[in-house]
């Protein structure tokens, strides 16, 4: 079978034992060091991608993927546009809702809030909130009853439970004979939902959508219509597409406008991240260049030999890339089956090392996500195993062309 002469030679280099064991040593190291950087990146960017995985969701489970809205704060003919929303193939759910802000008082206790009026029977097809009830349901936001669902923070800083009174203060005034007074009303708690957002379960409450009409003197309209899309990446495609077939002049707005800079600061982290552990690939990489140097100065007469026969500068060079490059990949490979491997059993690598130094990484009652969830994306593996394998190529070129211009004569002159 024919093979090259610089990649025969280059390979029997890499198979042969060495008289200096000191360059097998530093090739060891190289290959491990590629490997345990690129190990590594794989890792840390799957757990990334499952934090922004399980963050979004947690986000969308309360917030919609698109939201239709009135210029003036309020939607006066939401049937029509939730039908004509609701028509297309690509929403799966809308729903109207009533958006408000309030103070909610018990007792001495006394906490700002975001009221959202929700229709029990159309919510479900929006948010995820019926799954994440602690006590009660939102079936139990009867109109009329003047219920209400609080989040377990804001549940907590009031000091109520389920079957509690809590008192509304709504920024809209009454005037009366005695004077002008703050809206008051009297709710009682039906439920408490836990959604692992710290906004949300600190920040909101739930009404039912008719008696949010009630107390915020809506009438018939809404704040908007909230949607869920089946593929919540299309949510600014199928916003600037809807608003086109609407009648009349509306506000259209997606879960990437309204969360942008969180998802964009995670986005960077993630990219420097990936900046910071590549320099473990390219530390490993000069070693590398040192491997190459030394055996280059180890087989000087050997290279001497071969130039003395006839092969030429380029055969030369070719012979010592073929070496780096077959520890570059070596190294690569090694990174990329441990990465991948420990990247789809982090839910089980995490709790025995927890359990092995008796520690907990992320407390369940300091860290709403307490365990290390994992996305490992393909394409993340593809990028990270080329660049590791480009840096091992590039850090071979000098001292395989430096091999190259090795003068036979000078080489020999002592031999």
């Amino acid at each position: 079978m024919f093979r090259p002469l610089p990649f025969y030679i280059g390979l029997r280099y890499t198979r042969a034992k060495r008289r200096n064991h000191f360059i097998s040593f530093i090739s060891l190291i190289s290959m491990l060091g590629i490997a345990l950087g690129v190990t590594a990146l794989i890792t840390v960017l799957s757990v990334m991608n499952g934090f922004e995985k399980e963050l979004r969701e947690r986000i969308l489970g309360m917030a919609s993927h698109a939201m239709l809205l009135g210029y003036d704060g309020k939607l006066e003919n939401w049937p029509v546009l939730a039908k004509i929303a609701a028509d297309r193939d690509d929403v799966l759910g809308v729903a109207p809702y009533i958006k408000a802000e309030g103070m909610l008082t018990s007792g001495q206790q006394v906490s700002g809030t975001l009221i959202r009026g929700i229709s029990p029977s159309l919510e479900p097809a929006v948010s995820e909130v019926g799954n994440m009830m602690l006590f009660g349901s939102i079936d139990d936001l009867i109109p009329g009853e003047f219920g209400i669902v609080l989040g377990k923070d804001l549940a907590r800083s009031l000091g109520v439970l389920r079957g509690d009174k809590v008192t509304l203060v709504v920024p809209m005034a009454t005037v009366t004979p005695a004077g002008i007074l703050p809206r008051l009303k009297r709710f009682t708690v039906v439920g408490i939902f836990e959604v692992g957002m710290y906004e949300y379960d600190n920040a909101l409450a739930l009404l039912n959508i008719e008696d949010a009409a009630r107390v915020f003197r809506m009438g018939d309209a809404v704040t908007g219509i909230r949607m869920k899309l089946s593929d919540m990446f299309s949510a600014p495609q199928v916003t600037r597409e809807l608003v086109k077939d609407l009648p009349g002049d509306y506000l259209m707005s997606d879960w990437t406008r309204q969360h942008a800079n969180f998802f964009r600061a995670l986005k960077i982290e993630k990219r420097m991240m990936f900046l910071i552990l590549m320099l473990i690939v390219a530390v490993a990489a000069f070693n590398i260049v040192s491997t190459i140097v030394m055996l280059v100065t180890d087989k000087v007469t050997e290279i001497a030999i071969l130039r003395t026969l006839g092969a030429s500068p380029g055969s030369i060079m070719g012979i010592f890339l073929v070496q780096g490059t077959i520890i570059g990949t070596i190294g690569t490979l090694l990174g990329m089956l441990g990465g991948v491997s420990l990247a789809l059993n982090v839910e089980t690598v995490v709790p025995m090392i927890e359990q092995m130094f008796g520690t907990q990484f992320l407390p369940a009652d300091v860290y709403y996500i307490s365990e290390f969830p994992s996305d490992l994306h393909w394409n993340d593996v593809y990028l990270i195993c080329s660049i590791s394998f480009v840096i091992s190529f590039l850090a071979t070129l000098y001292p395989a062309w430096n091999a190259s211009r090795t003068q036979p004569a000078e080489a020999l002159r002592y031999e």
